[in-house]
């Protein structure tokens, strides 16, 4: 399941937990970004992934997301949150070519919304 994070206006953020499909993650989070993406001309996401690696690694969900995020432009700060050794990130979610990139562990939740949320200076 994913749930939505209450933010700033100027990102948007999300926490996996549990049993994650590709229809949970077109229903919260792409229909939320495509709003943002209509509102505003960056988009700052955060996405959490506080769930056991079986929950996502072998599923089709997470490749399906990626694809699903590839077609919007406006990317300005990505931060993925997981403590996972199996998953790199940075291959994953190439997409995000326009933007800033960055994965934090699970302790930094609070740096990374911080970060995604505009302050440079982390």
């Amino acid at each position: 399941m994913i749930h939505k994070i209450e933010t700033a206006n100027n990102l948007i953020a999300f926490r996996a937990l549990g049993q994650v499909t590709t229809a949970d993650f077109k229903r919260v989070v792409l229909s939320e970004i495509e709003g943002l993406s209509k509102q505003s001309n960056e988009i700052n996401f955060l996405f959490a992934l506080d769930t056991d690696n079986q929950n996502f690694t072998e599923s089709s969900w997470l490749n399906d997301a990626v694809l699903g995020l590839k077609q919007f432009q406006n990317w300005n700060r990505v931060a993925i949150v997981s403590d996972s050794e199996e998953m790199n990130f940075s291959d994953g979610f190439t997409f995000n070519t326009t933007g800033e990139f960055r994965g934090f562990k699970k302790l930094a939740f609070n740096k990374a919304l911080k970060w995604v949320g505009g302050s440079s200076n982390l």
